[in-house]
């Protein structure tokens, strides 16, 4: 081969590779607020008012759909383990829920304000760059909570195999021990992430029916479960007669531990609610979350502790894993409601997924590569690693520091939902430049598109929590002192701390720049009111500079407006 056509070779390969990546970028979406140099796409916009569906009743339908799982359901069972009786556990369940409804109410209005997702939002309060290390932060979360809880699934979807074909439960096991999965479970594994699938591609906004349906199936078999449990027992167990097998200051540590447990559980929610807020018609539906999430977790509580008790009564142990449980019913009518009962939690955790995980993090890949992802490219991409690079099955059988870790996620989340709830509340009290959002030169720019207050904040409240969260991990840090019980609040440190801490910095050295006398919606920018050639009639950012062109039209639309 001569050297020429080596070269030509060479060069027809640079192209083919070339085309192969331009024929993964996405169209530019000619409604993007985003300047030319600057890519975005639908997914990231403002939502336009023809996807505004959601009410308040749709926001009890979401939180029943995504609240009742089976981690929920089990989630009694860590407190009472502990040596706590089932007073405390409730009480942590519905005070924890309480707690971390608070940043979620706050960061809820938001989205439903400004009907922008939360990538979008954090660029107001962390500066247009750093606004992707917290995005990121809420990506890794996701993606793990996503690969536990489809796996969790495919032990439902067994029961409901196993009830109609028992030999199903026989398959031969072919995979090697140190896999950590066998034959069968792979099998149900591969079914419920094929069945999850195109779920996963509805859009959000379109979601709020199987939101209702998955509502009625997991209340209903909920319900049912605790009720037959007491008729099969011929009584509710000895569980309500238990004595707390700790006493005093330990007793008392290990109930806030355990409503820092139940809190950390949906730190993520209590960050990324925007995602979905953002669909609401109205502002003010939103609010009942302050209301629905304490009282679903609470219910489902009490169902869990009741089946829980009784099933003592009749198989001689506490079993805390509704799939388990149910795997016990054998007759025609046990089998017809062990086909039940995994239907339900099947689709528990579907509803879950969509709800918690697959959106939150499809939203996360579209904000940090708008140019390659969309939410349905990104949903793809989530539940493929969460469902197979990340091997669940692996996770689960691991280690539980793992599974320690990963709540303690929580403590990274913390200060940032403080930091946009505290933001736009009390710095900038609602009035947000939506159209500013968007351009990385912009109101938003910061100090090289990173808002050092928020930077600050982070640090001091995420710091202090790290050897506890060490602690956790590995007990032989052995920690000693006060710093032990800070990890026993560590939910509530972090939110206060990082409160406290921003809305001082911003007081004592406040970002002029990002202020602006009224909220400037994105609707009226979206709406084409903002010529394109208008002059500026302004001095937009306060210091007598011009401004952009994007300011510029910013300005028209702020004297439009009043």
């Amino acid at each position: 081969m001569t050297l020429r056509n080596r070269f030509d070779r060479i060069g027809a390969d640079i192209k083919a590779k070339a085309t192969s990546r331009a024929s993964w970028v996405l169209p530019k979406e000619s409604s993007s607020f985003a300047p030319p140099d600057t890519w975005t796409n639908k997914d990231n916009d403002v939502t336009p008012p023809e996807r505004r569906s959601w009410t308040a009743f749709t926001i009890l339908s979401y939180w029943f759909s995504d609240a009742l799982n089976m981690q929920r359901w089990e989630a009694p069972a860590s407190v009472i383990i502990l040596g706590l009786t089932w007073r405390e556990a409730i009480l942590s369940q519905t005070l924890g829920m309480i707690i971390v409804s608070v940043p979620m109410v706050f960061n809820g209005a938001i989205g439903a304000n400004l009907h922008v997702p939360y990538p979008v939002a954090a660029r107001s309060s962390f500066g247009f760059q750093f606004a992707k290390f917290a995005i990121i932060v809420r990506l890794v979360t996701a993606l793990f909570w996503h690969s536990i809880q489809s796996y969790s699934g495919s032990f439902a979807l067994t029961n409901c195999i196993s009830a109609i074909w028992p030999s199903y439960l026989d398959i031969p096991n072919n995979i090697p021990k140190g896999i950590g999965i066998t034959t069968q479970q792979m099998v149900s594994h591969t079914l419920f992430w094929s069945i999850q699938f195109p779920i996963l591609m509805i859009p959000p906004h379109k979601l709020r029916w199987f939101f209702i349906f998955k509502a009625i199936v997991v209340i209903a078999s909920s319900i049912g479960v605790a009720a037959g449990m007491v008729k099969y027992a011929s009584s509710s167990g000895d569980i309500w007669a238990q004595e707390p097998r700790v006493h005093g200051s330990q007793r008392a540590w290990l109930i806030m531990t355990a409503m820092m447990s139940s809190a950390g559980g949906w730190a993520t929610m209590a960050t990324n609610i925007p995602d979905f807020t953002r669909y609401m018609k109205g502002t003010k539906g939103q609010y009942w979350q302050a209301l629905f999430l304490p009282v679903i977790c609470t219910f489902l509580a009490v169902m869990s502790i009741v089946a829980t008790s009784a099933g003592k009564v009749v198989y001689g142990q506490y079993i805390w894993d509704p799939t388990v449980l149910a795997s016990k019913w054998t007759g025609p009518k046990g089998r017809t409601a062990r086909f039940f009962v995994g239907f339900s939690w099947a689709v528990a955790q579907i509803g879950t997924n969509v709800g918690a995980n697959v959106v939150t993090a499809a939203n996360d890949l579209t904000s940090l590569c708008p140019k390659y992802f969309n939410i349905r490219r990104g949903a793809i991409i989530v539940t493929v690693i969460a469902g197979w690079v990340m091997q669940p099955w692996k996770i689960i059988n691991s280690a539980s520091s793992l599974l320690t870790f990963m709540s303690g996620l929580a403590i990274f989340l913390a200060p940032v939902a403080a930091v946009l709830a505290s933001d736009y509340w009390l710095i900038k009290r609602g009035k947000i430049d939506v159209p500013g959002l968007y351009d990385p030169h912009g109101r938003y720019k910061y100090w090289h598109g990173v808002n050092w207050r928020a930077v600050v904040t982070f640090a001091v409240s995420l710091g202090p929590n790290l050897p506890g969260l060490a602690n956790s991990v590995n007990h032989s840090v052995g920690l000693t002192g006060g710093i032990v019980h800070l990890w026993d609040v560590n939910y509530l440190y972090g939110l206060f701390v990082a409160v406290f801490v921003y809305v001082s910095l911003s007081l004592i050295f406040p970002p002029k720049e990002t202020f602006v006398p009224e909220m400037i919606s994105g609707d009226i920018w979206a709406a084409g009111t903002v010529d394109a050639e208008s002059e500026v009639i302004d001095d937009v950012s306060g210091d007598g500079s011009a401004g952009t062109s994007l300011e510029k039209k910013r300005v028209v639309v702020e004297s439009e407006k009043i």
